[in-house]
C-alpha cells in the first residue's frame, strides 16, 4: 500500500509498504480522508514521535474492506469514522469507565502507525458507522469535534450563558460550533489572527477580539465578563488571561495543551480565590461505553445539520504533497483551519 512515512524529523517520504493484517476482532479500513492535527506539527517539525519510521494521522474516515472472524456489528463496505485511542481495558482508570485516563493506552497515528496511508487495521470497538447523510470528508472531522464537546461537558452551564473562547484554530472553532449547538448565549472568540476571527464571525461568533490590537482589560471593562471561558490555544499568555477575564463564580475550561511554562503572578492566581472560579481540565474525548457519547452526539449533530463542519475544510491534499499542509499550518499568517489528505 501507499503511505506517507515520517522517516525522521522534517523528512516525509511516500513509500510502498506492506498492507497491515487484521486480527479476529479487527477490520481493515481503506482510508478516505485524514486530517492534519495541530499535535502532528510537533511530530513532524520536532520529531516528537515514539519511533521512526512513523505514519501519522488520527483524524480519519474510510470504508471497511475486510473484517475479522469475530467482528459483529460491521461489514465490508460500511462507511466509518475511527476513534484513535486504544485503551488497555485493564488499568484502574479503564475499569472505572475513564478510557481517556488509561495508564497503558496506545493511539493510532502516535503510538502505532496511523492513517496517512491507504489502509489501517482498527479494532471493531473503535469504529463509528457514518450515516449516508454525512460525507466522509465531514466524518474525518469528528475527532476534533469530540475534543471540543468533551471540554464543554466538563462543566455545567445554563442555556444562554455568555462564553469566551481563546483560540480560533480547529478546536476553538469546534468549541464555537458545539457551544451554539448546546444553546450558549453570546460567544466571543479571541485570537491574534484577524482572518481566522473573520471565519469565527461567519460561523456565528457574536464578537471577535484581536488581542494584539485590543487591550483585553479595557475591552472587558466595557463588556460583560463571561460566565464560561474556554482555552483552546495552549499558549501561556492566554492560559493566564482566562483567569483574568472570567466573571465572579465563573468557570474556566482548559482544552489546549501547554506548549511552554505557564506562570501565574500572585495577583492573577488570587483571582481564582477571590472570584471563586471553577477550573476544569479536559483531556481527549472519550467516555463509556467506548468511544463515548461525544462520538455518537457529534455525528448526530452533523447528520441533523445542527453543526456544519464543512466551512472549516480549507484544502484537500494528496499524499504526494507530503509536508505542504504542515508548512502552511506553521505559517502564523495563515487563515486556514483544517487541511485533509484524500487517500482512496
Amino acid at each position: 500500500m501507499k503511505a506517507l512515512v515520517l522517516e525522521d524529523k522534517q523528512h516525509f517520504e511516500v513509500r510502498d509498504i506492506e498492507k497491515p493484517t487484521i486480527s479476529e476482532n479487527q477490520v481493515l479500513v481503506n482510508v478516505s480522508y485524514c486530517g492534519v492535527c495541530g499535535s502532528d506539527l510537533d511530530r513532524y517539525f520536532k520529531g516528537k514521535v515514539h519511533f521512526f519510521p512513523m505514519i501519522l494521522g488520527h483524524e480519519f474516515s474510510g470504508v471497511i474492506e475486510e473484517v475479522g472472524d469475530k467482528v459483529t456489528f460491521f461489514s465490508a463496505g460500511n462507511r466509518v469514522a475511527v476513534a484513535p485511542l486504544v485503551p488497555c481495558d485493564q488499568c484502574e482508570n479503564c475499569l472505572r469507565g475513564k478510557p481517556s485516563h488509561c495508564e497503558k493506552y496506545s493511539f493510532i497515528g502516535s503510538r502505532e502507525k496511523g492513517a496517512m496511508a491507504e489502509y489501517v487495521a482498527v479494532d471493531e470497538r473503535n469504529l463509528i458507522h457514518v450515516p449516508e447523510e454525512v460525507s466522509l470528508e465531514e466524518a474525518a472531522l469528528i475527532e476534533p469535534l469530540t475534543v471540543a464537546m468533551h471540554g464543554i461537558e466538563r462543566i455545567n452551564f445554563a442555556a444562554g450563558s455568555e462564553a469566551v473562547i481563546f483560540g480560533a484554530g480547529t478546536i476553538g472553532m469546534m468549541t464555537l460550533l458545539a457551544l451554539k449547538a448546546r444553546g450558549a448565549g453570546d460567544i466571543t472568540v479571541i485570537d491574534i489572527n484577524s482572518e481566522k476571527l473573520n471565519v469565527a464571525r461567519e460561523l456565528g461568533a457574536t464578537e471577535t477580539v484581536n488581542s494584539q490590537q485590543t487591550d483585553l482589560h479595557e475591552y472587558f471593562a466595557n463588556h460583560n465578563k463571561p460566565a464560561i471561558v474556554f482555552e483552546t490555544a495552549g499558549v501561556a499568555q492566554t492560559q493566564r488571561q482566562c483567569i483574568e477575564v472570567a466573571d465572579h463564580t465563573g468557570k474556566v475550561v482548559y482544552i489546549g495543551t501547554a506548549t511552554s511554562t505557564v506562570e501565574f503572578p500572585p495577583e492573577v492566581f488570587e483571582q481564582i480565590l477571590r472570584k471563586e472560579l471553577e477550573i476544569a481540565g479536559s483531556w481527549m474525548s472519550y467516555s463509556t461505553p467506548f468511544p463515548g457519547y461525544e462520538w455518537k452526539a457529534g455525528l448526530q449533530y452533523i447528520k441533523d445539520g445542527i453543526i456544519d463542519v464543512k466551512p472549516l475544510i480549507d484544502e484537500i491534499f494528496e499524499l504526494e504533497d507530503k509536508e505542504k499542509p504542515f508548512d502552511r499550518m506553521k505559517d502564523p499568517s495563515s487563515s486556514s483551519i483544517k487541511y485533509l489528505y484524500k487517500i482512496d
